[in-house]
């Protein structure tokens, strides 16, 4: 069992791997061609609109999505009451959004949402339509399906919305880019899979599932609104631009930090459902995880931070430079981002969707205190520290709740991450203080702190060998290890 589980992981991971990185690499062309053809108004009018989008699709899903792949053996009845329910929402949600963009526009003053709002809502019924499918691609540990779908719609996507944004199509580029990133892989998922629904809606199946689901959409409803909030603020107290540049600084962000953290998060809750019942190899597949991904995360951050303005010029031209310490400032919250779905998930896995409800009101009410009043009282500047605050607090919550429930304690936790952050942050102090002094061409700057910081992390993975260094080798399949073939 432990060594199918671990070969599952390391399949997944390496299938998600690929995906991520293609799908990273199409996303940093496509990010630097868009730069230069669409605007920061064009960006911020889509960050406007992507707290009602996210909420509309939370509903749909409706934490149904978690409740069958948590669920052991869940049924063709299931899943098809659980189909139904979604389309049945999928039509509220958007009658919703539709009758409802006029005064969306008007809040923002600008007419040109209401289309676009109307447009963009279409996703909710793409989402509604494959989510069964691909919750059994998941539940199932079939991430090579996944991760080649994946790829080719971010071919697809690539080619069409740059297209779209060189014959000045503006804002509905970035339109179509959503919809294209939804609709290629719900025909490949409904043609390839050949489960479809039974005319059937049972309400016992409903209960079942709404009973560990409720309290996972609750939670969810409630983290993505309040992930969503920041742009909303932004766009109605600022501008648009300034929305476009913080979207801009997030975005690439993002990339930064979630593309590797991605990778295995992607992967852990299936796995994570399969040992459930078994708190010692959860606590261990946790530590496992976390330490893996700040090993990974860490550096990048650090290097991107110390490198944000020569990256910036370089890929995305002056334009964007405002976005700058929006980006630096961001990076801190990456740090803390890209550890907290582990611990998150694993409370979810084991069925204690009621705590992650309530605690999940305890955080947001906390974060958001912290964010709002920062912007209220010290303006931009406050609101990003106020999001510092309040995702750093996420993740001590969540480490807390992991300590309790399945006993990875953690003060551990702290301690296993410890070398991780002491080391980043050390090198990168020298790195920074060595560095600017100099008062060097910007890009001569950036490319010798890059140089510098990742000559100190390799040296000191090749002389201390980290166990997540170990480890993260240890589950690459030996095909790929090529150097390990010519001795």
């Amino acid at each position: 069992m432990a060594k199918n589980l671990k070969q599952k992981a390391a399949s997944g991971m390496m299938w998600t791997s690929i995906q991520k990185f293609v799908k990273m690499s199409i996303q940093f062309i496509l990010g630097i061609v868009l730069a230069r053809l669409l605007t920061p108004f064009d960006y911020g009018c889509i960050g406007m609109l992507a707290i009602f989008i996210t909420l509309a699709d939370t509903f749909i899903d409706g934490g149904f999505g978690s409740a069958l792949i948590q669920k052991k053996r869940p049924t063709q009845v299931d899943y098809s009451t659980i189909f139904y329910w979604n389309m049945a929402l999928a039509v509220l949600m958007y009658s919703i959004l539709y009758f409802s963009a006029p005064a969306i526009s008007r809040f923002y003053e600008i007419p040109l949402l209401c289309d676009v709002l109307r447009v963009q809502g279409l996703i909710l019924f793409v989402y509604a339509l494959n989510l069964i499918q691909r919750n059994q691609l998941k539940k199932q540990l079939k991430f090579k399906i996944l991760a080649i779908v994946r790829i080719v719609t971010s071919i697809v996507n690539l080619i069409i919305t740059v297209t779209m944004a060189y014959l000045g199509f503006g804002v509905w580029a970035l339109v179509a880019q959503n919809l294209i990133g939804a609709i290629v892989p719900a025909i490949f998922f409904w043609f390839y899979i050949k489960w479809r629904p039974s005319f059937v809606f049972s309400w016992q199946s409903f209960k079942s599932l709404f009973n560990f689901g409720f309290f996972i959409f609750l939670t969810h409803l409630i983290n993505n609104f309040c992930s969503k909030l920041t742009g909303l603020l932004i766009g109605k107290v600022y501008s648009p631009q300034t929305l476009g540049y913080f979207s801009k600084a997030m975005r690439t962000e993002n990339l930064a930090s979630n593309t590797l953290s991605s990778v295995m998060t992607s992967i852990t809750y299936p796995l994570y459902a399969e040992v459930q019942d078994d708190k010692k190899r959860l606590g261990n597949m946790i530590k496992r995880l976390t330490t893996s991904i700040a090993y990974l995360t860490f550096p990048i951050l650090s290097i991107m931070m110390m490198t944000a303005k020569p990256v910036f010029l370089l890929l995305y031209s002056e334009r964007w430079l405002e976005s700058v310490p929006y980006f630096q400032v961001l990076c801190l919250v990456g740090l803390a981002n890209c550890l907290q779905a582990v611990n998150t998930q694993s409370i979810a896995a084991i069925g204690k969707s009621k705590t992650m409800f309530y605690w999940t009101l305890v955080k947001r009410t906390v974060g958001l205190t912290f964010v709002v009043g920062g912007l209220f009282t010290y303006g931009m500047w406050g609101l990003l520290i106020g999001v510092i605050i309040y995702n750093w607090f996420c993740y001590f919550v969540n480490i807390g709740l992991v300590s309790k429930h399945i006993g990875y304690k953690w003060t551990q936790q702290l301690l296993d991450l410890a070398p991780m952050t002491f080391t980043s942050a050390l090198f990168a102090a020298i790195t920074y203080f060595g560095v600017t002094w100099m008062n060097l061409n910007v890009y001569l700057d950036g490319a010798l702190k890059f140089a510098i910081f990742m000559t100190l992390y390799l040296g000191y993975t090749l002389l201390v060998k980290p166990d997540p260094a170990l480890y993260l080798w240890s589950i690459i399949p030996s095909k790929f290890k090529f150097w390990e073939h010519r001795k």
